[in-house]
């Protein structure tokens, strides 16, 4: 049986190609190798992936794309990990963006973009991803990610700077102070995940002035930043992975138009189309 799995910081989803039947899903929590040691990722399989490991004499082939799988080093971080609860199977490990292009590209070229927790983008030549100059992570980038609007929310309250129906919307909601969020983004571990668990208030706001401007300072910069870093990037299509994009499509949509960009497949996890595309790609 393949397995596949779709991992971000925050979540990992997996799903099993199982012969004469659906596929079946699994969920557990992110294996970022930058985020998780090999011994944490083993502990979260265990206490997580029952599904997964009572499987394991079944599995045989497994494809693992995720952030923060970028280089070998890395890739060898996850792969002890899944060897030591999938000792049978054949492990493939690549980055998050080669399993987003694949699942939104196929096999055209195109460029392809991640707005989830963090953002990325990367250019797909119909086989590989091209490796950018982007993907800095939540202090240096993640232009028009939900930890960019989740900073961008919590430094306009603690600034006074929301409308004040909106702030007095947004504290009754997180009771937010200084120190409460120093410690969180500062001293604590994870500072982008809490920092993005913000971003589900614009949708609470979506229809204010001040919430059409936040996703339009956000999608522009992203655009700005990563897809006209790309001198043709009028001449290919631009396709989305993630809830962001998924979640705010139409605002997306229309700050890509009129910045003449073409848009290709936005979809919310890729997981499904990835399956797809890795069984049906030697066929």
């Amino acid at each position: 049986m393949i397995l596949v799995a779709d991992s971000g910081s925050s979540k990992t989803d997996w799903l099993l190609a199982v012969p004469g039947q659906e596929p079946v899903q699994f969920r557990t929590d992110g294996l970022n190798p930058y985020f998780r040691t090999e011994k944490e990722m083993v502990k979260i399989l265990y206490d997580q992936g029952a599904g997964l490991t009572s499987r394991a004499a079944d599995i045989t082939e497994i494809y693992f794309f995720g952030a923060g799988c970028s280089s070998p080093d890395r890739h060898e971080i996850v792969s002890n990990a899944l060897s030591q609860l999938f000792p049978k199977a054949y492990i493939s490990v690549d980055s998050d963006l080669l399993g987003s292009a694949y699942a939104t590209c196929g096999h055209e070229k195109g460029l392809c973009c991640v707005l989830g927790t963090g953002s990325n983008i990367s250019f797909f030549d119909g086989e590989e991803v091209h490796s950018g100059k982007h993907g800095l992570g939540y202090v240096l980038g993640d232009e028009g990610s939900g930890t960019w609007f989740g900073k961008a929310l919590v430094t306009d309250f603690l600034y006074g700077n929301m409308p004040d129906d909106i702030h007095a919307v947004f504290n009754a909601d997180y009771q937010l102070d200084k120190e409460a969020v120093i410690i969180n983004v500062y001293q604590k571990p994870n500072g982008n995940f809490y920092l993005a668990s913000f971003a589900k208030f614009i949708n609470k706001i979506r229809d204010s002035q001040y919430g059409q401007a936040l996703l339009a300072r956000g999608f522009l910069e992203f655009i700005e930043t990563n897809v006209k870093s790309y001198p043709q990037y009028h001449k290919y299509k631009c396709n989305f992975v993630g809830s962001i994009a998924y979640v705010f499509s139409d605002e997306l949509k229309r700050l890509c138009e009129s910045n003449e960009i073409k848009v290709g497949k936005i979809i919310r996890q890729p997981i499904h189309d990835l399956l797809q595309f890795i069984v049906n790609r030697d066929v």
